[in-house]
């Protein structure tokens, strides 16, 4: 039986996330709340200060209304937030739950989660929309997306992300290979470049020759642990 792959990254980027951000100072609470459960696959797994291994799925937090509305989260729900410590900023990102019995201005967030995060159960922090997070999908979740290709939409419920839509923009297996969405398949091929991905020419007109992979995401059951894809890279599509 083979052995299976280890969680795909999927980064995430939302294009609205990065134009005239609105950033509001807010009180954020630690509050025990069946709602704000932290559970182990919201957890980040780090060793000696370094991620090991990406949370599956967002935490939580409480905004009301008018806070939601604000910050521009009714569309896709997700806000990140910026604390200032002693040892420099800490951004978290966070699924919002809308709440009117939240105060203005205030973020609940659950407890445990935010005594790790700053070490109190209270503190201020900058709120603004998300512009980018990640999460890990596992294996039988990859699955799902063999045989996509570059420039594809699918279904957020497709990776456990309901009410958006998804476009691929990239991505690169676990020896740093990119994908390259001129590269037909899912295999890798050593082609000539002159720009990204797989090559930045230091001098104009520069090219060489660099080994890429196919713009299509493999079967993960079909390929080796060194050679599985690592990291999809997928921007929110918004209809026109």
């Amino acid at each position: 039986m083979a052995e299976e792959a280890p969680p795909l990254r999927l980064v995430i980027s939302d294009p609205k996330g990065g134009r005239k951000i609105v950033k509001v100072k807010v009180k954020v609470k630690g509050v025990e709340d069946e709602a704000l459960e932290y559970t182990k696959e919201m957890r980040r797994e780090k060793e000696k200060g370094k991620v090991k291994k990406e949370r599956s799925r967002l935490p939580l937090a409480k905004v009301n209304s008018k806070l939601a509305k604000e910050l521009d989260l009714e569309e896709v729900g997700v806000l990140t937030l910026r604390f200032k410590t002693e040892d420099g900023r800490i951004n978290e990102t966070f699924k919002v739950i809308i709440d009117d019995n939240v105060p203005d201005n205030t973020v609940h967030v659950n407890m445990e989660h935010l005594g790790e995060l700053i070490g109190d159960m209270e503190g201020e922090a900058e709120a603004f929309r998300a512009k980018a997070w990640q999460i890990a999908i596992p294996q039988k979740t990859v699955e799902r997306l063999a045989g996509l290709e570059i420039g594809d939409v699918f279904d957020g419920s497709l990776v456990g992300i309901e009410g958006v839509r998804f476009k691929i923009r990239g991505g690169s297996d676990a020896t740093g290979f990119p994908m390259h969405p001129g590269v037909p398949g899912s295999g890798k091929k050593k082609v000539l470049l002159s720009g990204p991905p797989g090559f930045h020419p230091r001098e104009k007109g520069e090219r060489r020759r660099k080994t890429v992979r196919g713009r299509m995401i493999p079967d993960p059951r079909g390929e080796r642990r060194k050679t599985v894809l690592a990291q999809l890279n997928v921007i929110i599509h918004y209809e026109k």
